[in-house]
């Protein structure tokens, strides 16, 4: 048998090459395109971590974020053609015979010092909060559908394959906690659109970067108990035993991966006591239940999911994301969409606030959206009391709080029918090149040469958003 090791590859022998030219060439790169992650930060940071509220299939603007009082006097009417404007529409709609107005059946006001107007019968809680928030009325993406759109949002690319945000944050920063994953993610509402673990993963970065998914049920992280006969100081020796073999096969090749299969190891060894600990809510006082609903005591809610993000960011990891599917309201958008935000708007408050009174929030960036907005005329059947709307990618909001956000902010506008935006456009790119900025990093700066050129989260695009930073 030969146990010789194979032929080197360019990458092996450039890895292994630490006196020649290559690695010479190489660290010279490092140092200028933060390629050397965790240690170039160009920019003072207003954020140390950040919880994205991430809101799966489509919330309608115009039904809680942007009233159109206008819409009540078209109510039922087409919608102009020059207000379309030659704009594409999904296969769901486009072969539509009418296409009429439908207003929202909500009531809506202003709420705090600054006068955000807000939807009063399902958003309360947020109304609460308003002048810690800044409203974007202008978000507006390239995908019409949904998968292609939350990839979008996820990774700056609508085709899979690039590393999510997330990913870039714990490359670029690395991690805080030595217990705990950089980055983590959770789902809640298993109905609505389907979520792929591609959507947190590395892409072409070193595969430790990826999120983990907790769990709702049994071990929050897959294979975290030890099996049956296996005990921790068992465990321990194994795991040693294995990064020995590792670090040979590790000097043999030259891999990356083979270190990062040694580190995760490591992690997971940790997170056997620090995951458990973390989980256990006997500990919480009855006014965290209070404040967050009751449904934070039950794992899989978007609640409890609120709540971790809470404790995970107290804890130190960098990026906590929390998905909450069923905002997809092609048909009675009114009942469905008085469930959702009875699922969140508690909760999301909730954390504002828990986040506020712990001395948190200033050093925390909440960003709470979805991947589109939709349609300010009908799908289906419309009548005084239901009516559903399409996929929107040209228009819709967002709402951000927390470190390096100058609260009470309303930014953006849309024209009178909410279909297009008439000021301040804000792109996806542009909304990642702001997280960025607000955690320290010059997003032009943040590299990573994959396949012989050098990419990043914005690719070529993306704008600071400044007039909504503090």
């Amino acid at each position: 048998m030969n146990l010789s090791p194979s032929p080197l590859d360019r990458r092996e022998f450039l890895s292994r090459s630490g006196a020649g030219l290559g690695s010479i060439a190489l660290g010279s790169l490092l140092q200028k395109d933060l390629s050397a992650a965790g240690t170039y930060q160009p920019i003072a940071p207003k954020a140390k971590r950040i919880i994205y509220l991430f809101q799966s299939g489509g919330p309608p603007h115009h039904d809680l974020f942007d009233y159109k009082p206008h819409l009540n006097k078209v109510h039922g009417q087409e919608v102009p053609d020059s207000v379309f404007n030659g704009q594409r529409l999904t296969g769901m709609t486009a072969g539509q015979s009418s296409f009429p107005v439908a207003r929202s059946t909500f009531e809506f006001k202003k709420f705090g010092k600054s006068g955000m107007e807000l939807n009063a019968e399902l958003l309360p809680g947020l109304g609460s909060i308003a002048d810690d928030v800044a409203l974007v009325r202008s978000m507006h993406t390239e995908a019409i559908n949904h998968d292609p759109a939350i990839t979008f949002f996820q990774t700056g690319f609508q085709l899979a394959g690039r590393p999510s945000i997330g990913a870039w944050l714990g490359y670029g920063l690395g991690s805080e906690s030595e217990n705990l994953p950089a980055y983590v993610a959770m789902t809640s509402n298993k109905s609505g659109q389907a979520l792929y673990d591609r959507l947190w993963g590395s892409g072409f970065l070193p595969s430790k970067h990826q999120g983990v998914k907790f769990r709702s049920s049994g071990d929050p992280v897959l294979y975290l108990s030890n099996p049956n006969g296996m005990t921790r100081d068992l465990r321990r020796s194994t795991l040693d035993h294995i990064g020995e073999l590792n670090r040979l096969h590790h000097d043999d090749f030259g891999d990356p991966e083979i270190e990062t299969r040694i580190a995760q190891y490591e992690m997971a060894f940790r997170m056997q006591t620090s995951v458990p600990e973390l989980t256990d809510l006997s500990k919480e006082p009855e006014s965290t239940f209070e404040l967050y609903g009751e449904d934070a005591r039950k794992p899989g809610t978007y609640a409890y999911n609120a709540l971790m993000a809470r404790k995970l960011s107290e804890e130190g990891v960098r990026f906590v994301q929390l998905f909450h599917r069923g905002w997809d309201t092609h048909g009675n958008l009114p009942g469905q969409l008085r469930t959702r935000c009875k699922e969140t708007d508690q909760a999301s408050t909730a954390l504002i606030k828990d986040l506020k009174t712990r001395g948190l929030l200033d050093e925390t960036l909440v960003v709470w959206g979805g991947e589109f907005g939709r349609t300010v005329y009908c799908q289906g059947n419309l009548s005084e009391k239901s009516y559903g709307r399409d996929h929107h990618p040209r228009c819709f909001s967002i709402w951000m709080a927390g470190g390096g956000i100058k609260g009470g902010t309303t930014y953006g506008a849309t024209d009178d029918y909410g279909y297009n935006i008439v000021e301040n456009p804000v792109s996806v790119h542009d909304l990642h090149a702001t997280i960025l900025h607000l955690m320290g990093i010059n997003h032009e700066r943040l590299t990573y040469r994959f396949q012989g050129r050098r990419y990043r989260l914005t690719d070529v695009h993306g704008d600071v958003v400044k007039p909504i930073l503090s």
